[in-house]
């Protein structure tokens, strides 16, 4: 199987050994991205706005192989404080997917100072 890594700046950089993104057999997949600000590493206070970065981050990594978030078919989200972050977290999600939504899965995780993380899966245009 070939498979390509995806990198770009406008996404934070790996904080260890793996990709931002790698093409594989007709989809994308991405990293768990938090929602550092790739060029500051700034992080926001809110679940609301820290939902918004990291999708902007994936957004960055989608976008060097010329996807959308309307590609997206699968998320995995990681909430830190899943029964009180969650209708926040969920408001700005929505404003970022059309449906049919992506079929997604939400768990609460012990998280490194933040407070969302999500990868994505995305079908590649033929």
């Amino acid at each position: 199987m070939n498979k390509k890594a995806i990198r770009t700046d406008k996404a934070p950089a790996p904080a260890g050994a793996y990709s931002q993104g790698i093409v594989a057999g007709g989809f994308l997949y991405t990293a768990g991205f938090g929602p550092q600000h790739p060029e500051t590493g700034t992080v926001a206070p809110s679940v609301g706005e820290q939902t918004a970065q990291v999708l902007a981050n994936i957004s960055a990594v989608l976008a060097e192989h010329g996807a959308t978030l309307d590609d997206v078919v699968k998320t995995t989200v990681h909430l830190e404080n899943l029964r009180a972050d969650f209708p926040e977290f969920n408001a700005v999600y929505e404003e970022y997917f059309t449906a049919p939504y992506p079929v997604r899965t939400t768990v609460g995780s012990n998280l490194a100072n933040i407070l969302v993380e999500i990868d994505v899966v995305a079908k590649l245009r033929d």
